[in-house]
């Protein structure tokens, strides 16, 4: 795991807010190796979804932050890889920032 320069809690955090964000819209605009750590944890929560029971949802439930966004994982996301084993992600790299070059990449769901 990559700690990101970041205390675990803050790590903890962000990638919560992350991967729920990515759920909410589809695709989001972050760094390469925080795009490589979103992917993991998005794609654990895709195959519980796809399990759909009580225990499942509760563990969504403690990990995403907007419980409208479980529901979506649920509903939505999970049933359409159904067929799929793993591999739900994308990431396109964009090239650097303009800021400091950090490479930047697109992660979106396919």
């Amino acid at each position: 795991m990559r700690k990101l320069g970041r205390t675990s809690d803050h790590r903890t955090a962000m990638l919560r807010g992350m991967v729920t964000y990515l759920f909410e819209n589809g695709s989001i605009e972050t760094t390469v190796t925080r795009a490589k750590e979103v992917r993991s944890v998005a794609e654990k929560m895709i195959t519980l979804g796809k399990a759909n029971t009580l225990h499942t949802k509760r563990q969504a439930l403690s990990y995403i932050t907007k419980e409208d966004v479980v529901k979506k994982l649920f509903d939505e996301i999970a049933p359409k890889y159904a067929d799929r084993n793993g591999g739900y992600t994308r990431i396109i790299k964009t090239g650097p920032r303009r800021g400091d070059a950090a490479e930047m990449a697109i992660l979106q769901l396919i």
